[in-house]
């Protein structure tokens, strides 16, 4: 696997921690989550689930079916880092 891929790699478990960390900001005591923080956190769980999804496919996949792949797997990356931009209803960003 080439650096960039280990950077994709990286970036994929990095983003995926934030959600975890977003999500149990909703579930700490005396923390009443806005409808719309759930569903900001449930995007960014389905929208990661398919980057990664696509990255796992693509990087089994031999050469002459990767640039098909290719992308699809850019859309989904760009589709979950457009909605880590987005602030999560409810909250100030942090």
């Amino acid at each position: 696997m080439d650096s960039s891929m280990h950077k994709m790699e990286a970036q994929l478990k990095r983003w995926s921690l934030e959600i975890d960390r977003l999500a149990a900001q909703t579930q700490m005591a005396g923390v009443h989550a806005e409808f719309d923080s759930l569903l900001y956190i449930d995007e960014l769980k389905v929208l990661h689930a398919i980057a990664q999804t696509k990255f796992d496919e693509f990087r089994v996949l031999e050469d002459t079916r990767r640039a098909r792949l290719r992308a699809e797997m850019k859309m989904a990356w760009h589709d979950l880092e457009t909605a880590f931009r987005k602030r999560m209803p409810g909250t100030s960003g942090q």
